[in-house]
Order: structure tokens, then sequence, then C-alpha cells
């Protein structure tokens, strides 16, 4: 199969060799390190990868960044985080579309299965949840949003969909390790929020596409009180999420903790803005007019 492989990884020893060893079959893997201190590199490099070193910045960013100076070889490329997994299923519909696919689709939207305490979260993580991840190497290029990137960007030309997931693992370097990385996160949300007013659609509250209804949601969210109490009523009853028993709440629980940092955290910058001292007045200031100056009716005009 004429496909390139780009995998995002930063000190991922734990996770790299099983994202690797699922993708044997093809002829060109890029992973992109984000300077790794841990074993990422040499791991990489057993399974037969090249390993190219880029500061990470934003996913968008590391993936237009493969796209443009990776060296990939084909003109297919899929996009993979060290902690994904390619299944086989997914590698047979991939050889069959690419073999039939049109002119003019740009790329492909993806969807994967979330495991969380050896479960598939199948209701409480919204399966499925489409994504652009495989993408003409020429073609479209990604776009951040909030700490990751938009879903389903704008592109030229058309996107398909791919019907078998991959498989994700976000929580299996530990809850610990979930919980670090969504702390960084909400840092990135609550700056976002503060610095940029979201505007809501409504009309897109009632689209039959997923990812503007998602969005339009997303935005109407930040506008209630008790956000967090929301959030975990999102995925646990909206979502269905009780059917995925005590992987479920635990999930929706965790959530709506994510939920109240970036609350939080708002709320701080607002508080340092609202109550920052005012400027002092240097002497120079305050020196005689000068000629322009001196110009100047009463009211400032």
């Amino acid at each position: 199969m004429d496909l390139s492989v780009v995998v995002i990884a930063r000190n991922e020893e734990q996770n790299i060799g099983r994202c690797l060893a699922a993708l044997e079959w093809c002829d060109d893997v890029l992973v992109v390190d984000d300077f790794s201190d841990d074993h990422t590199r040499d791991v990489a490099e057993s399974h037969g990868a090249r390993v190219l070193q880029n500061k990470f910045r934003s996913f968008a960013s590391q993936r237009n960044w493969a796209l443009d100076a990776g060296g990939l070889r084909h003109g297919w490329v899929l996009m993979l985080d060290a902690d994904e997994v390619m299944t086989e299923p997914l590698r047979r519909e991939l050889e069959t579309d690419l073999a039939s696919v049109s002119a003019g689709t740009a790329g492909f939207l993806m969807c994967r299965k979330t495991i969380f305490l050896d479960r598939w979260l199948r209701f409480s993580d919204g399966f499925p949840v489409w994504i652009m991840r495989l993408v003409r190497r020429d073609g479209p290029r990604f776009a951040d949003a909030g700490h990751g990137e938009e879903p389903v960007p704008a592109v030229d030309g058309t996107l398909q969909k791919i019907r078998e997931p991959f498989l994700h693992y976000p929580f299996s370097k530990g809850l610990a390790d979930w919980v670090n990385r969504h702390n960084r996160y909400s840092t990135l949300e609550a700056d976002l929020e503060f610095h940029r007013a979201s505007r809501v659609v409504f009309g897109d509250l009632f689209s039959f596409d997923r990812a503007a209804r998602r969005k339009a949601l997303r935005n109407v969210g930040r506008r209630l009180p008790f956000r967090p109490f929301w959030r975990f009523c999102f995925h646990y009853f909206a979502k269905a999420g009780f059917l995925d028993g005590r992987a479920g709440w635990q999930y929706a629980w965790l959530m709506s903790v994510y939920e109240g940092l970036i609350v939080l955290k708002v709320r701080e910058r607002r508080l340092r803005r609202d109550t920052a001292p005012s400027r002092p007045v240097s002497a120079a200031s305050v020196s005689a007019p000068s000629p322009t100056a001196s110009s100047l009716n009463d009211d400032g005009r």
C-alpha cells in the first residue's frame, strides 16, 4: 500500500513500541519526536522507523511540519499519536479505499475507540467522533483548536470516511500522567477562552454536521453556570455513559474535574486583570507638552 505514516511522540517509550509494531506492513514510518528524554527514539529506531525531532507547539503544527519537512515517500499520509494503535481490519479498509479513491478527495475522516480501565468507552466518549487523520501529502493542513486540533478543518475538496476505528489508549501511562497532561491542557483552554470570546451559532446546534454541532454545544457550554456539573451530565447521561458501567462514571467524573480546572483558571485570569494596579505615571510623561500636544483641545481632539 502506498501510504506513509507519521507518529507524534514525546517521552512515549511505554507506548511507541505497541504503536509501531502494528505498522510493520508500512515501508515509510516517520516518528516526529519532541526531544524526548527517555528511550522513545531508541525504541522507534529498533522498529525500523525514521525519527526526526521538532519542538512541539501544537498537534496541528507538528503534523503540518511532518507533511512539509518530513521527506515522506508517498502521496497519502496517515497521522497517529504514540498512544494510538492501528488494527488489521483498519489496514484492510485503508487498502481498499485508497485503491479506488477519487481525484477530488482531499482526505479521510477517521474515528477511534478510547480505552479506559481495559474497557472501550463506547458511550461516554461519544463514539464515533470524526477527525481528519488521513490526507494527501500536498493537500489539506491541520488547524489548532484549544489544546488540540480542529477535528474537521476546512479543506479544498471532499473528505470521505473510514468506518473501521483505530484504538486510543490515553490512560496507558497511568492516571497521574493523564491528570498532569490535562492540567496543562486546561491552561491552554483557559488562555484561549480568556483571550478569545467564542461565538455561538445557534443554527449549528441542529446541524446534520456532527463536528459543527459538537463545536456549537461546546460554545454554549462555556456560557453555562456550574459547568463541571453539566460536563459530567453530558458524558454520563446525555451520551449514556452509564452504559459503560463503572468506567463510564469515572470517566465522566474526570472530565468534570478537567472542566472545573478550566473554569477556575479563567476566573483567576479575570481576577488578576480586574485587580491589576494602574501603571505608574513616569516623570517623562508629565513634562512640558510638545507643540503638537499643546494644539489639542481639552477633550483630546
